[in-house]
């Protein structure tokens, strides 16, 4: 019994996918470098690489009408690996707070549960769009974060900071948004069982 088709695994959205998670180790090894102006705009320019192809695999898959079950699992999961990583080794470079990067990875967990329990009710929990708007102020604050500060006049660590608080303020609204619709889903279809 073959789980996922070989057009579905080889699609050309999927293999943008497979690139990101790719990146995974190259940014996670310039980042376990000593920071300088190379070490750190490289890990910039790769993930700003990865975000691009995290765009296109969603247009093209819908472009081309390529969304499918493998993609749907390996979208969230490249993203999650991808900004944990990054998050996880910008503690070490003494950027960002570790409370900060264990909320945002706790509320990324607590989500995937809630999903993976309404899933097995038949339930979908689709993302939305303040989590969305997490995703994209948390990809703007790394983008910033990555950038070597050197001589310059700009604090781009300031700045990502900024964008960082918003992506936390994003996470912990939309984690209590999805835990509301979770909880209003199983109480429906509790109660539509107690009906039949």
């Amino acid at each position: 019994m073959i789980l996922f088709p070989k057009e579905h695994i080889l699609s050309l959205p999927n293999l943008l996918t497979y690139l990101r998670i790719a990146f995974v180790p190259l940014i996670i090894l310039l980042l376990s470098m000593p920071p300088t102006a190379a070490t750190c705009n490289g890990a910039f320019v790769i993930f700003a690489l990865a975000s691009v192809t995290d765009i296109l695999d969603g247009i093209l898959a819908r472009k081309r009408n390529q969304i499918t079950p493998l993609g749907k699992l390996l979208d969230p999961l490249a993203d999650k690996l991808l900004v944990s990583a990054v998050l996880i080794m910008l503690i070490s470079q003494g950027k960002v707070p570790a409370w900060m990067v264990f909320v945002f990875i706790s509320r990324d967990f607590v989500i995937m549960g809630l999903r993976i329990v309404a899933a097995s009710q038949g339930v979908i929990i689709d993302a939305s769009r303040l989590g969305k708007n997490k995703m994209i102020s948390l990809t703007v604050a790394i983008l910033f974060l990555l950038i070597y500060n050197g001589d310059s006049s700009i604090d781009y660590h300031f700045i990502g900071m900024v964008f960082l608080w918003l992506a936390l303020v994003l996470a912990i609204w939309s984690a209590t948004s999805y835990g509301m619709n979770f909880y209003r889903t199983m109480c429906s279809l509790e109660s539509g069982k107690a009906n039949t």
